[in-house]
């Protein structure tokens, strides 16, 4: 395989680890905390994790170790959508085994946790893990979106992992992959077996965490590549003075995305789909934010701004979201039947007879692509996939007819020409960030630690995160912390609970507090690459959200 001269280059890069996971192995023991509850549902979660529950939150510190260096073999999983720095999870799991002793050894389960449940997998040797150091992508092993929650799955995964004689398995994912974890943790008790299972807290779109989860892995690398993009469109847009670009953002539930890259490039508009279902916000009121900015930006000869839109945008909006359930619940009843319809007229009158008043006229009035997409383009459970929406069409398609109508009264007189974009994949296996290299290096090492020192039903935590790396703090906190129960297909379930924009949060408040100012002037920041090589404040910085929320709490 031919490699780039950046990617030799960061074959050498060695990443840092907190100074207590620097000591010798046998020097390191684990420190107990105080014991925990769930965020919520603490009843039924008791009652579901009788064997997992309430386990204390735990660290490491200085002490005498002997069980450290026994031989031992170990899965991992990589679950879920891509994250920059999955790789270096692996390299420092591997390397924190092979520490404690050269005997032990790694496998991995291919493409996700089908490899765990198919008995499918590759034995890690040093050779392959240092073709993938510091690198972006999963293609060490692949991943997967399976879930185990079938008995036959879950007895199938027992049966591998005692096949291969593993002492742990990890899962690398994001809350629904360490949703899992902790189910698969709480099953092999039950079962009578001491295989043990820890996570590693993964996902580009920043919902995984809390207070000793401060980032999910692979956030830091995503934005600051989407943010590259934004400010070469910011700068393109201040030359050209003639486009207005529509940016859709990843960020289905959550807009942790889309508010970090408006803070690192100064956007005229960016929505938070928290704050759209906070306020009620209708797609009028979505669309007047938009022509009041544009009208203003006209009056001043400024035919030009830049918007960031979350993907999940559309379902935030109450008559949007109303349109959503009622298609979903229709095709839940009666998909088979629509499914048989070719034509798009025939659907929409089809439909006539299932869903409310309301949503029949806002669908028969939406651009008729969006409306196609709301109707072909369903998941294996019959729902809208509304990632593949095109919202930023949808919004320039409805702006451009308010603007007509502005125009006809007078009250706007300049030029809109757009242009929509949606960067998702490009964010998914950039090279990490050397904070991402780091991070997940540590991630990885402590996931070997938290084995080591007998843990099950763990994730890994590393924390203190805009300190120096000598000065991050290693543990493990309980999977089943994270956890509430959620309706799933009309079943309460238990999940770990996603971490939305909180309107109240030091990063949301620094948006809000200049969003009014970047609307109408022109404010654009152009971070550039990501750096690799340089001075600390170049090549160093976590991302604004995480130097905020720390800033609060070290204040």
């Amino acid at each position: 395989m031919e490699i780039s001269h950046l990617q030799r280059a960061r074959y050498a890069y060695n990443p840092k680890l907190p100074a207590i996971l620097r000591e010798e192995l046998e020097n390191i023991v684990l420190k107990r905390g105080e014991t925990t509850e769930a965020v919520s549902d603490q009843g039924d979660l008791k009652l579901f994790f009788r064997n997992t529950y309430g386990k204390p939150i735990v660290g490491f510190e200085k002490g005498k170790n002997s069980d450290v260096g026994k031989k031992i073999s170990v899965g991992v999983i990589l679950s879920g959508g891509q994250a920059p720095g999955g790789h270096n999870v692996i390299a420092g799991l591997f390397d924190g085994l092979k520490k404690g002793s050269a005997e032990s050894q790694l496998f991995g389960f291919l493409n996700g946790p089908s490899g765990l449940i198919e008995n499918k997998w590759t034995l890690l040797t040093a050779e392959t893990i240092e073709q993938y150091r510091n690198t972006g992508g999963f293609d060490i092993i692949g991943s997967g979106r399976t879930k185990i929650e079938t008995p036959d799955q879950f007895a199938a995964s027992l049966k591998t992992a005692k096949d291969l004689g593993l002492n742990a398995i990890v899962i690398i994912g994001g809350d629904d992959s360490n949703t899992n974890a902790a189910l698969l943790a709480e099953y092999f008790v039950e079962n009578g077996s001491s295989i043990q299972v820890i996570g590693c807290p993964k996902t580009i779109d920043g919902d995984l965490k809390n207070e000793y989860i401060e980032t999910s892995f692979g956030f830091d690398t995503a934005v600051k590549t989407y943010s590259e993009l934004i400010g070469n469109i910011e700068r393109d847009a201040n030359s050209a003075r003639k486009y207005w670009h529509f940016i859709k953002l990843m960020g289905r539930s959550a807009s942790h995305i889309a508010l970090e890259c408006a803070l690192q490039t100064h956007p005229n508009i960016c929505f938070i789909s928290e704050e759209i279902q906070a306020k009620q916000m209708s797609l009028s009121q979505v669309i007047n934010t938009i022509t009041d900015a544009v009208v203003k930006r006209a009056d001043q000869g400024d035919n030009f701004g830049v918007i960031l839109i979350p993907e999940g945008l559309i379902e935030f909006m109450p008559e949007m979201k109303k349109l959503i359930e009622e298609l979903n619940d229709t095709m839940g009843v009666y998909g088979h039947e629509f499914a048989k319809i070719d034509s798009f007229i025939e659907r929409l009158y089809f439909l006539d007879s299932y869903i409310s008043e309301a949503s029949y006229n806002l669908l028969k009035n939406l651009p008729t692509q969006i409306a196609e997409q709301l109707l072909l383009d369903r998941d294996p459970h019959g729902n809208v996939q509304v990632s593949r929406i095109d919202t930023e069409k949808l919004l320039i398609s409805v702006t451009e007819k308010r603007l007509a109508e502005l125009k006809k009264q007078g009250v706007y007189k300049g030029k809109f020409s757009t242009y929509g974009h949606f960067f998702g994949y490009e964010g998914r296996c950039a090279a990490p960030s050397n904070f991402d290299a780091d991070y997940c290096y540590s991630l990885g090492f402590t996931a070997f630690m938290l084995i080591a020192t007998g843990l099950t039903g763990y994730i890994s935590s590393v924390r203190n995160l805009t300190a120096p790396a000598e000065q991050w703090i290693a543990g493990g906190i309980p999977l089943t912390m994270m956890m509430n129960m959620e309706q799933r297909h009309g079943i309460k379930k238990p999940v770990i609970k996603k971490a939305l924009v909180e309107l109240d949060s030091v990063p949301f408040k620094t948006f809000a507090a200049q969003r009014e100012h970047w609307a109408v002037n022109t404010c654009y920041l152009f971070p550039g690459a990501i750096q690799y090589f340089g001075p600390p404040e170049v090549c160093g910085q976590p991302t604004k959200t995480l130097l905020l929320e720390r800033a609060l709490k070290s204040g």
